[in-house]
């Protein structure tokens, strides 16, 4: 495959799932415009590095690892802060308790070290099979399965007994 064929397949790729990157971005930082540097910053990476891809079958987990990747390197240089978005903050103002559970959820997540925190998000909320995050992340699948059972019995004792995942 030639460098333009591999480019025209990156781009595609990347426009037609634009709203699972930016949703895993999101779930990072929890900011819109955040969100959309990052997904922005992974693209231009991952257009510059278009010579790593060896395989047409690798590009969904390259490309997550790039997200993944980058959205860390994000809170690394920001120090873990997270603005709230406006838009975000007023959904949440008249709140049910399903809606208080579940920003109590998210803060729990985001207490999480970023490996656990990285684990939980791509199975959870990406719908990624272990061995999918184990490629993304670069961990075996068994590392992948105790650091996810690890994650889960944190957040339990985080949320409380009584919230079960």
């Amino acid at each position: 495959m030639t460098k333009d064929e591999k480019f025209e397949l990156v781009e595609n790729f990347i426009v037609e799932n634009q709203e699972a990157y930016y949703r895993l971005a999101y779930s990072y930082v929890r900011n819109k415009e955040n969100a959309l540097d990052i997904v922005q910053d992974a693209i231009v990476k991952a257009l510059h590095s278009i010579d790593r891809l060896k395989e047409q079958s690798y590009l969904k987990t390259w490309f997550y690892r790039i997200v993944v990747n980058t959205s860390i390197d994000y809170i690394r240089k920001h120090q873990r802060v997270s603005v709230m978005d406006g838009d975000i903050l007023a959904l949440h103002l008249p709140q049910l308790e399903d809606e208080v559970t579940d920003l109590d959820l998210l803060d729990a997540i985001d207490q999480l070290p970023t490996k656990y925190k990285t684990i939980i998000i791509l199975r959870f909320f990406e719908d990624l099979k272990i061995d999918e995050i184990a490629e993304i992340t670069g961990d075996n699948v068994n590392t992948i399965k105790t650091r996810l059972y690890a994650a889960l019995k944190k957040l339990r004792l985080e949320m409380g007994e009584e919230f079960s995942l």
